[in-house]
């Protein structure tokens, strides 16, 4: 039986999706997380001793007893990052008398140039409650494997600084005994998270 053209086409498609989930799993030593959160992943652990925007060492225990909404962006991101922001200040105003419960986070991935007083400005222009961490570059990649985020520095000369970053893109929810609840992935509208978060507080 004769193998048509298109056929061995889709074949060598599927065999490069493969392979490039394959190098992504050696590069970051551990297995692939998909944006919708299925596929196999380790166990993802709020895990981290950061500083946040004001100078101060911030560890996960310090948010004992309150909802986590997590996020890792960096400030120099165009579009997703700001875009999630605005939306996790959507959802911060919308839980009104019950937004003292949920504590937003935005780790950064591009602590180069995020130091505090950058992450204080940017996240000035959002929600008054949220968390900006960053730390060291180890400390980062520490804490991103608890995570199981995939961050990556792109070169694009046009960027600030001459590159960007490239980055997993789902927001974490974790409840007040900091165990992981569930993802919610780039896209969900603020009502959604609203509703879901608001049926569990």
């Amino acid at each position: 039986m004769a193998i048509s053209l298109k056929s061995i086409r889709k074949t060598l498609w599927v065999a490069v999706a493969v392979a490039s989930i394959g190098l992504l799993t050696l590069i970051l030593g551990k297995p692939y997380l998909f944006p919708d959160g299925s596929g196999y992943s380790p166990a993802i652990i709020a895990d981290f001793e950061l500083t946040n925007q004001h100078g101060q060492v911030i560890r996960d225990e310090d948010f004992a007893g309150q909802w986590m909404l997590i996020f890792f962006g960096y400030t120099n991101c165009p579009d997703v990052c700001p875009t999630t922001i605005a939306e996790m200040s959507m959802v911060m105003e919308g839980l009104e008398d019950n937004s003292g419960k949920v504590q937003p986070i935005m780790v950064t991935i591009d602590p180069e140039r995020d130091t505090p007083e950058v992450l204080a400005e940017y996240l000035g222009f959002f929600s008054p409650g949220l968390v900006g961490l960053t730390g060291t570059p180890e400390q980062i990649a520490t804490t991103s494997k608890t995570f199981n985020i995939f961050y990556a520095k792109m070169t694009e000369p046009d960027a600030p600084d001459g590159y960007s970053m490239a980055h997993s893109s789902h927001v974490y929810l974790f409840n007040p005994e900091g165990e992981y609840i569930r993802i919610y992935k780039y896209g969900t509208p603020a009502e959604a998270i609203l509703e879901d978060l608001a049926s569990r507080i």
